[in-house]
Formats: C-alpha cells, structure tokens, sequence
C-alpha cells in the first residue's frame, strides 16, 4: 500500500504562486481504502509540497497508517532542489520517520526510525547522487504541464530508504464520466511507470520488488483558474487489484 503512495504523489502541483488544497479519495474493490491531503504552494524561486495520507477501512486493518510528508525547495532553471524533506508517522503501530537535507546535489540522511539495517539493504552512494524526492518531482512536473503542455518527464527518486526510476509520457486527451461525486470533465491523460533499483527489503523477492509498476493519470485544472492537478489515477496494487484515487475537492489553499 506505501508503495502505491509515491505513485499517487508524482503528478503536477500548482505552478502558481496561490497555495491550493486538495482532497482524494482512494477506492479499492468497491470499498475506500485511503485518503490523501495535499498543499502546494509554487512560486517563481520556490516551492513547498506538504501531503498526509492516511488508510480507511479495510485497508487499515491489514496496513493500518497515517503519514505526514513536506519538502522545501528552489529552483535552477526547470528542475527543482530540494533543501529539506521530512516524513513522519505510524505504519503498523510503529513510528516512522525520515528526514533528508541535500547538499550539492546529493541528499543526506538525517534521520531514520527505525534504522535501515532492520529492513532494507543499503542504497549505495554512487545511486543517491542526481537524486530529488518524490513531493519535489511533483512540483517539477507541474510547472513543465504549465509551461510546455505535456507531461513527458523522467525522475530518479530517493525517499531515504529506496531507489527509484519514475517516468511519464503522455496519452491525449480524454474525457472523465461523473463517478462518485468526483471530479468529471475533460483532462489530460499520463501513463507512468516505476521501477525500484536499489535498497530492496530483505525479506521480499528481489525479482517481484524490482518489477515496473505502471498506471494512469488524468490531468486538468480542477475549477476555472486553477493550475492542473491529478483528478484520477488508475494503478494495480497487490492486495485490492486496481486501486482509484479520485479528487474530490481543491481550492485555494
């Protein structure tokens, strides 16, 4: 469930300077099983992405969790630089947290609980430099929607324990149908794909964690004024098959 998180999360932020809020809904086999509030706010020299996710219902009985996420960061020409990411919660009944600063390029691990000798093997040095984190990702691909219309883009993701290769391309244009009081109309449609590259669980197969994990996206300006946002995402997960994030409300934030 985690992992389907990162995918829920690299999509477009606003590319304004406004700060917008929005909520989602994630369904799963007919039922909610995750809700997610995100904050951006981007402006010509920075930005700030702050998300919290949380399980719902039969979800949070196998992986019960809340997550708060935030990054700071600027700009050098289109790409983003993240100067500080935290993320903190519980997952399982345990408390998680993971605090990254960058310098020079590469991110440093301030702090990580519990420490990654318990779970995962290391990410080597070498695959951390070049990296940003996903929220950062988020607020890169929005202002290139904003300034060029499209959503091609490639990202390599460092999250404090994994390594990651994100991608997008885009799809045309497509139409949403009312569904569950979502958001409906026309949007832009985004396959992804992501694929883990180092700092594998020790107890999972190597094979199945390093598999691609592809989706959909939709993308459109959520109300008259408004910078474009994802408004769905389609993506299988392991337990529920296909999950569903839809956007249920955004606003100024």
């Amino acid at each position: 469930m985690r992992r389907f998180l990162g995918f829920l999360l690299l999509f477009p932020a606003a590319a304004a300077a406004q700060p917008m809020r929005a909520t989602y809904e994630v369904h799963a086999a007919g039922m909610v099983v995750m809700e997610v509030e995100a904050r951006f706010e981007v402006t010509p020299r920075s930005y700030r992405v702050e998300t919290v996710v949380r399980t719902r219902g039969l979800a949070a009985t196998f992986v019960s969790g809340e997550q708060a996420t935030r990054v700071d960061g600027g700009w050098a020409g289109p790409s983003a630089l993240p100067a500080r990411y935290v993320s903190e919660g519980v997952w399982r009944g345990r408390p998680r947290r993971i605090a990254l600063d960058w310098d020079g390029g590469a991110p440093r691990v301030t702090a990580l609980v519990p420490p990654n000798e318990e779970e995962r093997e290391a990410v080597p040095e070498a695959q951390k430099r070049g990296t940003t984190d996903v929220l950062s990702a988020i607020a890169q691909l929005g202002r290139q929607v904003a300034a060029e219309g499209h959503c091609a883009l490639t990202a390599p993701v460092f999250d404090g324990r994994r390594r990651s290769d994100f991608a997008t391309r885009d799809e045309g244009r497509e139409r949403i149908l009312p569904w569950r009081g979502a958001w409906h109309g026309e949007a832009l449609r985004c396959a992804f794909e992501g694929r883990q590259v180092a700092g594998f669980r020790r107890d999972q197969d190597r094979a199945e964690a390093a598999a691609p994990q592809r989706g959909t996206a939709w993308i459109a300006p959520p109300f008259a004024g408004a910078p474009a946002v994802p408004v769905r995402i389609d993506i299988p997960t392991r337990w529920f098959g296909t999950a569903t994030a839809v956007l249920l409300r955004a606003e100024p934030g």
